[in-house]
């Protein structure tokens, strides 16, 4: 595509302008460092497993397009915090695109049936903070994606929250900008409402995550507000805590999507709860929820480093139609202005009550103690059974990390800085 060419070429030229200005979340909404209030209207980058962000040229490619398409944040699911970054987040910076990192690993995740919080785990996460923090456009961390996907993985939530306590105690403790650190959440109807309430709630800002992320495929075209169950969910967000936007979306049964939801969260049913959305994905793979192809399908027998599952990861991106266009339309009619930070009030929004346990579902018991550097594990309720759910199709499960068990780390700053002069 030569507009993609040329504005690649730009983009890698452009790697020394001046940075992005930083987003924080304050109450319920982000805003930019000059007082504007920031929506996501973001998609999901996971090129390779391990880390799309090391390839400059393929970024420009990528940031090019996004730019013709409206995108200004892309999430990474994966990075390797030993790799250089600079020239890929430069030209995702000059394209005005900013990034949501995770921060787990493959071998680091916060585990649902067996949780637990150890030192391999923390040292790990911050590792993948140390090299990532001092990029302007990262808008923000996330300690996991769907780890509660039934009821007895709601045991772990008490897990994520001591993950997004000490890795928030850890960013203070370096000096580094309050970069917001957040959980993105399977959209399971039993749990959900119970879990976004217990990672805001107990009235200590030092243990509450930053903003919480949803992936729902609840809306599938065609649709509506009321009918997706969309007005439940805003009902859920009224007044929430922090910021709240779906972190993955874009439910692509029967198809083609017309992202007619975007209308919904731009719009004026949602946009004063609600902080944006990230569509899911840009690559096209098998389960066809790309936004973008690398060209034809290669040979059944092609083999390589730019090619997985059947499909090029890398390339000239060619806009999978009518998809890419229908996103493009969508977003360039959905441009709310907000609030200024400075006409704001934080102490509008609501703090939740913790959740108490439900027979079949939630299990865990109000605000349990979390777990804690040299202390044993937290002891949730545990009433009630199991009940399965789909998973959105970025869930993954992993391994247990073989390494020795650690119930947590500290909530206090001291704690934290102490392990860590340590560790280091």
């Amino acid at each position: 595509m030569k507009v993609s060419t040329c504005l690649s070429a730009a983009l890698l030229s452009a790697a020394a302008a001046k940075a992005l200005d930083t987003v924080s979340a304050v109450g319920n909404k982000f805003f930019t460092s000059n007082g504007t209030q920031f929506f996501i209207k973001g998609v999901a980058y996971q090129l390779t497993e391990d880390d799309p962000l090391v390839d400059a040229e393929q970024c420009a490619r990528d940031a090019a397009l996004m730019k013709t398409l409206g995108t200004n944040a892309i999430r990474v699911y994966h990075v390797d915090p030993k790799s250089d970054h600079d020239k890929c987040m430069s030209v995702f910076d000059a394209a005005g695109i900013y990034t949501l990192i995770d921060l787990d690993t493959f071998d680091t995740y916060i585990l649902p049936k067996t949780p637990y919080w150890n030192e391999t785990q923390f040292a790990r996460y911050a590792e993948v903070m140390d090299t990532f923090h001092k990029y302007n456009n990262v808008l923000g961390f996330f300690v996991g994606n769907e780890i509660i996907a039934q009821a007895d993985h709601s045991l772990a939530a008490p897990y994520i929250k001591a993950s997004a306590r000490d890795l928030k105690a850890y960013r203070d403790a370096k000096g580094y900008r309050p970069i917001p650190i957040g959980y993105s959440a399977a959209d399971i109807a039993e749990l959900r409402p119970m879990l976004q309430d217990y990672l805001t709630c107990g009235g200590n800002s030092s243990e509450i995550v930053d903003f919480f992320g949803l992936n729902s495929y609840q809306w599938c075209d065609p649709s509506a507000y009321e009918q997706s169950g969309y007005i439940n969910l805003q009902k859920q967000a009224k007044d929430f805590p922090v910021p709240i936007f779906f972190s993955e979306t874009g439910c692509n049964q029967p198809g083609p999507r017309i992202f007619d939801d975007q209308v919904a969260v731009f719009g004026d049913k949602m946009v004063n709860d609600w902080s944006g959305s990230i569509i899911y994905e840009w690559i096209e793979e098998a389960n066809e929820y790309g936004l973008i192809s690398y060209g034809p399908k290669p040979d059944a027998t092609a083999t390589g480093a730019d090619i997985k599952g059947g499909f090029s990861r890398a390339g000239t991106p060619t806009p999978v139609s009518p998809d890419f266009e229908n996103l493009k339309a969508q977003w360039a009619k959905a441009t709310p202005t907000g609030v200024a930070s400075a006409n704001y009030k934080a102490d509008s929004v609501s703090t939740r009550a913790c959740p108490a346990s439900t027979e079949g579902g939630w299990l865990v018991d109000g605000n349990v103690a979390l777990p804690t550097f040299g202390g044993g594990p937290v002891r949730p309720s545990a009433t009630g059974s199991a009940s399965g759910t789909a998973a959105s199709p970025s869930s993954t499960n992993n391994p247990a990390p073989a390494n020795r068990e650690i119930a947590g780390m500290s909530a206090g700053l001291v704690g934290v800085m102490l392990f860590f002069t340590f560790w280091l």
